[in-house]
């Protein structure tokens, strides 16, 4: 397959990273000075495993690097498999930033999450410490993003799959960048 096809393959994925991302941009509107979230800040970066169609976005990504810059973030990101850092970080900045993965987007932001204790709005607890409520509009359900990432992802591998491709369901970000399609 060639970059186009890959492409091709996204565009849903990066309609859904276009929501996301418009919602990033609303909550920053309404409640910007109440997020602590700025670039350099990447206490939350962490090493990740992401689902494949993130994986072949980040992978795609790579491929628009300078070969030697893209050589150096993938021996990165192989070295740091067994560590917790984030292999995407320098300098606390992420290199491939316009195609981080989806929990990278949303963490920090309002979620409505549900587990053992019931639904709650989780965030970054260095933003918010004011206090107050957050309108509805600006809270993210999780579950939801989640169900679309996964529905996604199920398309994805089953058209790859049609073309002789397979990829696990989730890969590390050295497996990911180091991915041969």
């Amino acid at each position: 397959m060639d970059l186009g096809q890959f492409d091709q393959l996204l565009t849903d994925y990066r309609q859904l990273v276009n929501r996301i991302d418009r919602h990033a941009a609303a909550v920053a509107s309404a409640c910007g000075d109440q997020l602590a979230c700025h670039p350099g800040c990447a206490g939350c970066c962490r090493q990740i495993t992401v689902s494949a169609i993130e994986a072949l976005a980040l992978w795609r990504a790579l491929q628009d690097l300078p070969p030697a810059a893209a050589a150096a973030l993938r021996a990165a990101a192989v070295a740091a498999e067994a560590s917790e850092e984030c292999p995407l970080l320098e300098g606390g900045l992420c290199r491939l930033y316009a195609a981080r993965p989806l929990i990278c987007r949303t963490h920090g932001l309002p979620l409505l999450v549900e587990d053992e204790a019931g639904r709650r709005v989780d965030f970054c607890p260095l933003n918010f410490t004011a206090g107050g409520t957050l309108p509805g509009a600006l809270v993210l359900d999780l579950e939801r993003l989640n169900t679309l990432l996964a529905l996604l992802n199920r398309q994805f591998l089953e058209v790859l799959a049609s073309k002789q491709i397979e990829l696990p369901d989730r890969l590390s970000l050295g497996v990911a960048l180091s991915l041969q399609l």
